[in-house]
């Protein structure tokens, strides 16, 4: 697949990440979330000519967008979600790599094509899925689940206190006419979810929803496990995450005992000026980690 569009997403806390990751020339490393290829781009100079770099993505589309961005690069990009890492590294006959790093913020450009359902504000199918080419679309959720089903989606991962008020709207409005596109159900869902200061009542449902189309905490949970097999003693992991689901799980599993030295205590988030420039990094939060063996916890 090839594009003639250009990436218009920027990567949030590119300085930070570079310096917490410390990739050098030479090493291995696996980009699990390519995106428009930013943070590729930065892993792939540093390691250089003698370095590799394997770039996951369960979007062909922002492969296809990254690929002139990573042209002369040791980068070698992969269609695949990344809790396939382990596939992916047998594949090539590797055992362990040097860092293993994963944005899990979906890109600007994912967010522009109306035919991704991702947002509420453009009227598109309600499909919502990463990889366009698998997998159940929101619209088959929404009008297949059962209504306890649902409200359990919008409160376990939106954190959707209406979540029961919502589900039942829902399960009404559908057995006249079968939900189809993101105006119609965002519209519903404005309508039994109070508006909070300058949030659209619909976001909280639409992630819930997301991350359900895509599986996105099972994915991450997966990937999280294969860590520790996957980076060599003395690599690093690094995580950016966006919300609150993701960010726990990835600090609960670099405090694994006799696994990881935490490099980030405390995540770093962005500055004032990276905010100013790309709002949508004021919700981003850097994880990083050393793998190490036993007796090393303290080193």
């Amino acid at each position: 697949m090839s594009t003639d569009r250009v990436p218009v997403h920027v990567s949030v806390l590119p300085a930070e990440t570079l310096a917490l990751l410390d990739p050098r020339p030479g090493e291995t490393w696996v980009d699990c979330t390519v995106g428009g290829g930013g943070h590729t781009r930065m892993l792939a100079a540093r390691v250089g000519p003698t370095g590799r770099v394997i770039g996951l993505d369960q979007d062909p589309t922002m492969l296809a967008l990254a690929r002139a961005r990573l042209e002369g690069l040791p980068v070698e990009l992969v269609h695949a979600n990344f809790d396939q890492l382990a596939e992916v590294l047998t594949a090539r006959g590797l055992d362990r790599v040097d860092g293993v790093f994963a944005d899990l913020g979906f890109s600007s450009d994912q967010m522009g094509e109306k035919a991704r359902g991702l947002s509420f504000r453009d009227d598109g199918p309600l499909d919502m899925r990463l990889d366009p080419t698998a997998g159940a679309t929101a619209a088959d959720l929404v009008n297949t689940m059962s209504e306890a089903g649902l409200a359990d989606v919008f409160w376990e991962f939106g954190e959707e206190r209406h979540s029961r008020r919502v589900a039942k709207r829902i399960v009404a409005r559908r057995e006249e006419k079968p939900f189809a596109t993101t105006g119609d159900f965002a519209s519903v869902v404005r309508s039994c979810v109070p508006r909070s200061g300058s949030i659209d009542p619909a976001t909280r449902v639409f992630q819930a929803l997301r991350i359900a189309v895509n599986d996105e905490l099972g994915s991450l949970d997966r990937l999280l496990a294969m860590l520790p097999r996957a980076v060599r003693p003395g690599g690093r992991a690094g995580v950016i995450s966006f919300h609150s689901l993701e960010d726990r799980r990835a600090k609960q599993a670099f405090r694994a005992a006799g696994l990881w030295r935490q490099v980030t205590k405390k995540p770093v988030e962005a500055g004032d000026e990276e905010t100013a420039r790309n709002p949508r990094a004021r919700s981003a939060k850097l994880r990083v980690a050393v793998r190490i063996t036993q007796g090393q916890q303290g080193a």
